[in-house]
Parts: structure tokens; C-alpha cells; sequence
């Protein structure tokens, strides 16, 4: 592992070095110039066969898309940089494996409105776009996000607030896509009012990449904006510590100044981070940055994502790697989105040697074992530990 993976490394300007300052720093500057054709893409990378083979496909399922500051990270010299494979389409993705599902979290059966999803008894996903700053070439909702595909991303956002008005049971809202970011001030201000207006939903989420992608989107206004609506949540979605840049430690920085508790959803990728200490430094990393690490996902069983899945034997064994080896704030909670629609599995390595009626035998992350006695129900005979009698006087 590189040293330069624990640092805070400007991305720079790189390819885009005849860009103004006001240019770089513009967010729709930044979306105007991302790579997204195959001539863009081969004038700064030599892309290999299996590179070209994918951009080629990726005109009819997941289209490309790469800001200028992402594609700073990339090292043209690595065909296995963690940051290339997450965004440059290679041929795999036109390969069906067995189990691998169009719609692998069953949302479109979770639809009571289009664009959004009542899953759990609590709270709702709410779809608001299908569109990112840059696409990753693993992504869940890669059926219906970018534009590109067969199946079209359909929000009825006027039936949607009008099922959250009608389910009183609901008081969480989840606003992901696409990346909810990428709307404008004004249209994200009207979704999140129309929200906060129902007196039933007690926090709203936004699940975002900008941040990573496109840090210049996290600019003053959006983050006063956002501040008018608390209590909302972020989760931030990061897998390598390389891409913890110093553009994007400012932007996390000015949320959290906001209050907007962070949080961070990484999948866990086959020679992108499936690394104990790669995941141990981009953990640690976020907590500098102020962002919690909350999920580590087995990544789904998307259409054309085999090349990305590490088995999960190996994730439990990279969780038992990391956990009682640094804080506890820095190990998320490792978990698996039931194949068609079981919702979030937790996956633990098992530190249950053996259960008894009376106690449990017990393995910490040292492999040493442990007795814990369970309390004594009635009627059971109490066991006391064994007290020296007191010497007589």
C-alpha cells in the first residue's frame, strides 16, 4: 500500500490545466467537461482490449461518465488503479453470470407510486433522479440510471408526497437515485420542504456521491440550504482512501460544519479494496474527515458485476482483520442486500465458540476465549463465585 493513501492529495487540474481557477471550482463546469465518449476517453488513457470492449458496450446498458476531478485520480500507467476500474467500463460487464439479477434488490416490486420504495415498515426510499456526476461500473440501479438502458427511471413526485401524507407510519425518508445532488438548489429545496411539511417524517437522508465526484458541488449556498431542513442525514458513498482528496476533505468539512451527521456506505471490490488495510486506512481516513463508517456491502448481484465480487468468506475474514485492531468507531457494519428484495443482511464473523444454558463461550479478536455466565432465571440454582471465608478473629 502506498504511503500516499493515509495523505490529503489535491486531485489538480491534471488534463484540464488550461482551466481558469472560477472554471475548475464550477461544479457545472466540471459536468460540462466530463469524459463520457470513447475519443476523450483514448486521448488521455491507453485503454487496454478489455477497456475498449467495454466503453463499447456501455453505450446500451451504463453509460460512461467521468468529471475532470475524478479523472485526476486515475494513474494512466495501472490498468488495475482502484480508481479506473470503479469508472471505466471493461468487457465483464457484458457477461451474465448465474444469480445475477436485472433488478438485484427487488425495488420495482416495492413500488406502491413510481420512484419510490416501501420496504421496511418505517421508512421509504424516494427516487428523484437518474442521472450522477459519473457513473460506477457496479452500480445497483444500473437498469434505470444514466438513460442509456431499456428501462426508464419513472418519479411521480405529486402520488409520492401524497403516500408519505398517507402513511402516517412512515418517518424516515431516504432521497437517493441517481444522486439527488445533482439537482439543482431550487428543485431539491422544493422536494426537501414538501417533506419536511409532513409532521409524521422525523428525518429525512440523502445518499450522494457528489461529494467524491464532484466535491466543487458542495458550495455555500447548497449547505445553508440543506441546514434549513435538519434533522437530515447524509450517507457519503467512498471505497478507496485515494479518493479522499483535499477538495473532497473541504467539502465533508463544510457539511459537517452544517450539522449534517455523515456517514459512509463503501462495497467491498475484487482488487479495489478487498485489502484489510487498504479498507483499515480509508476507514480511518473518513473518521478524519468526520464521516462514520456505516456499511460495507457485499456487492449485489448485479447483471455483469462478477468481476467485482469477492466471496463473502473473505469479507468476514477482512471484518475479523479489522474489528479489535482499530477503533470501533472506524469498523461498519458489514452486510448483503438480500438477492430480490430481503433488505439488509448483517454478515458478522463468528465469535460464538459455544452456547450453553448457563453461558457463553466467547473468542475476541485475538482468537482468546472467554466465559460470560447468563443470569440466573428463578427457580435455577445460583453458581457464586468462590469467596475466601474471612479468618477467625
Amino acid at each position: 500500500m502506498q504511503s500516499t493513501f493515509r495523505d490529503f492529495i489535491p486531485a489538480g487540474k491534471g488534463h484540464w490545466a488550461a482551466a481558469s481557477d472560477s472554471e475548475w471550482n464550477d461544479w457545472s463546469w466540471q459536468l460540462r467537461n466530463r469524459v463520457s465518449r470513447l475519443d476523450q476517453l483514448s486521448s488521455k488513457l491507453l485503454l487496454t482490449p478489455d477497456e475498449l470492449a467495454g466503453v463499447a458496450f456501455s453505450e446500451t446498458k451504463l453509460a460512461l461518465g467521468i468529471t475532470p476531478h475524478y479523472f485526476n485520480l486515475i494513474d494512466p500507467n495501472d490498468p488495475l488503479c482502484p480508481i479506473r476500474q470503479q469508472v471505466i467500463p471493461r468487457e465483464g460487464e457484458s457477461i451474465q453470470s448465474p444469480g445475477e439479477l436485472l433488478d438485484p434488490c427487488g425495488e420495482d416490486e416495492s413500488m406502491p407510486v413510481p420512484g419510490l420504495v416501501h420496504r421496511y415498515p418505517d421508512r421509504v426510499l424516494f427516487l428523484v433522479t437518474d442521472r450522477c456526476a459519473a457513473y460506477c461500473r457496479y452500480c445497483t440501479r444500473s437498469r434505470v440510471v444514466s438513460g442509456v438502458g431499456e428501462q426508464h427511471l419513472e418519479t411521480d413526485f405529486a402520488r409520492a408526497i401524497n403516500y408519505l401524507k398517507e402513511h402516517t407510519e412512515i418517518r424516515d425518508v431516504l432521497l437517493s437515485g441517481g444522486d439527488p445532488l445533482l439537482l439543482s438548489d431550487q428543485k431539491l429545496q422544493t422536494i426537501l420542504k414538501a417533506i419536511r411539511d409532513i409532521p409524521h417524517i422525523e428525518f429525512i437522508r440523502i445518499g450522494s456521491r457528489i461529494p467524491i465526484f464532484l466535491p466543487q458541488r458542495i458550495t455555500p449556498a447548497l449547505v445553508a440550504m440543506l441546514k434549513e431542513f435538519h434533522p437530515l442525514w447524509m450517507s457519503v458513498h467512498t471505497n478507496h482512501p485515494k479518493e479522499l482528496t483535499t477538495e473532497v476533505q473541504a467539502a465533508l468539512g463544510r457539511l459537517a460544519d452544517a450539522g449534517i451527521p455523515l456517514g459512509n456506505q463503501a462495497v467491498l471490490l475484487k482488487g479495489i479494496n478487498d485489502d484489510p488495510e487498504i479498507l483499515k486506512t480509508l476507514f480511518q481516513k473518513l473518521l478524519r474527515c468526520r464521516v462514520r463508517p456505516y456499511y460495507l456491502y457485499q456487492c449485489d448481484l448485479i447483471q455483469g458485476s462478477a468481476h467485482f465480487r469477492v466471496p463473502i468468506q473473505r469479507g468476514l475474514e477482512i471484518m475479523e482483520q479489522i474489528r479489535g485492531h482499530t477503533t470501533g468507531y472506524a469498523v461498519p457494519q458489514y452486510v448483503v442486500d438480500g438477492p430480490g428484495g430481503g433488505g439488509k443482511i448483517p454478515l458478522n464473523p463468528d465469535y460464538v465458540v459455544a452456547k450453553e444454558p448457563d453461558r457463553w463461550i466467547l473468542k475476541n479478536y485475538k482468537g482468546e476465549l472467554f466465559e460470560y455466565r447468563e443470569p440466573a432465571t428463578e427457580g435455577e440454582e445460583v453458581i457464586r463465585p468462590l469467596v475466601k471465608e474471612p479468618a477467625a478473629c
